[in-house]
């Protein structure tokens, strides 16, 4: 008597961001299932175009389109969201008040901007002062208000880690000040910048270059500090490390927040006991849940012991789509994930400095050979800038690159 096939796996992904598409693309493109992504944005946006968009260098509306566009073809898109997952019966509860059962999970979703850890900061972001390239919105309102300074203070803050490529804070605040010295009033602006760590970066060969870039252009660095609490109402933020602190005036502030984890992860028993953050308790490796196997997670939702960044998506879902293939053909994952990420310091309104690394910080340059591009290059700005869009947009969401 013939076997009847056996029914193709059910395979639910958590989030339709970079990463959450970027793998289903993959995942149908092999056949490896039935893949469903839960998303609830009706709007997709390509996030790195937003310190651009910040900067004045390019229209919010190229970073942005439906998400129904963007979703590959083959995979279904439940418009939804995620309200906890249980493990034991296989099944992810929906906001909606219905559920999904699953063979196979992956977690894709994403990192939460914890405004309201900062007392006063929402309320500051809420004012015609309050800018940031984490937020399509505050992006898009941050072009004109650099664009049209001519005098004052400008404060420039990164978030400490967890973040998702944190170093990005410093980008729009570049291009600002190439504009600003272009026109003539960059003497007239006092640039200042709050950075949780101790130097720009954190490998030596970026943290020279971004040194003499911020020279170059005048910038008060304040290190090893971070953002206590803000007043709008006398535009002033409070910054500290330890029992030090001081406060600091501003005619326009440029803040990114502190990042965590989606609550749900650690509310479903998801995250390691011991992380304050709540990120999936993944192998960094094989990017497998430690006490789960069958649960699997990239992208910023996941522990994976390296600095999170879009460029690091790519590499992960290459290996998450190979050991989920050996699972599901009953052999044991072996690809191995090296924490490869990547940070693009966009430096001037032509100019970038490629930071590309592994999770111990040593440099991985994606062209071997090619080990300079920690040098300010126009030919990396015009890879940010224009190719790696087009890249994203046609290739990388499609499972493709």
């Amino acid at each position: 008597m013939p076997h009847s096939p056996r029914p193709a796996p059910r395979i639910v992904v958590i989030g339709g961001g970079n990463a959450g598409l970027s793998l289903a693309g993959r995942l149908h493109r092999a056949r490896m299932g039935e893949i469903t992504v839960v998303e609830p944005r009706e709007r997709h946006v390509y996030a790195p175009l937003q310190s651009h968009i910040a900067g004045g260098a390019a229209r919010a509306s190229r970073a942005v389109r439906p998400q129904g566009d963007v979703t590959p073809p083959g995979v279904r898109w439940l418009r939804d969201e995620a309200f906890t997952v249980d493990p034991g019966a296989r099944r992810v509860h929906l906001v909606s008040g219905g559920h999904l059962d699953y063979d196979q999970l992956v977690i894709a979703a994403g990192i939460r901007m914890d405004w309201e850890s900062i007392p006063g900061l929402p309320e500051a972001m809420a004012t015609p002062e309050g800018i940031s390239n984490y937020d399509f919105t505050l992006a898009a309102r941050a072009s004109p208000v650099l664009r049209d300074l001519r005098q004052g203070t400008v404060v420039f803050t990164q978030p400490p880690e967890p973040a998702s490529c944190g170093a990005a804070a410093q980008k729009p605040m570049y291009l600002a000040c190439d504009w600003w010295r272009s026109i003539g009033v960059l003497d007239d602006i006092r640039v200042i910048l709050v950075l949780p760590d101790p130097v720009p970066f954190g490998m030596p060969s970026i943290d020279r270059e971004l040194h003499r870039i911020l020279d170059r252009y005048g910038v008060e660095v304040h290190y090893s500090r971070e953002v206590r609490r803000v007043d709008a109402e006398t535009r002033t933020l409070t910054i500290g490390h330890g029992s030090d602190e001081e406060t600091l005036s501003y005619d326009v502030l440029h803040a990114v927040p502190p990042q965590r984890a989606p609550e749900w992860i650690a509310g479903s028993g998801l995250a390691a006991d011991d992380d304050p953050h709540g990120f999936v308790d993944t192998d960094p490796e094989t990017l497998q849940h430690r006490r789960h196997p069958e649960i699997w997670a990239l992208g910023d939702a996941a522990a994976v012991a390296t600095r999170r960044s879009g460029g690091a998506i790519r590499k992960q879902a290459k290996v998450l789509t190979a050991n989920l293939r050996s699972v599901l053909d009953g052999r044991e994952p072996s690809a191995r994930y090296d924490g490869y990420s990547v940070v693009p310091f966009t430096v001037s309104r032509g100019t970038v400095v490629f930071a590309e690394f592994d999770r111990w910080g040593a440099p991985r340059p994606s062209i071997p050979f090619w080990r300079s591009l920690s040098r300010e290059r126009r030919s990396t700005w015009i890879a940010d800038r224009h190719v790696l869009p087009w890249v994203y947009w046609n290739l990388i969401l499609r499972g493709r690159a």
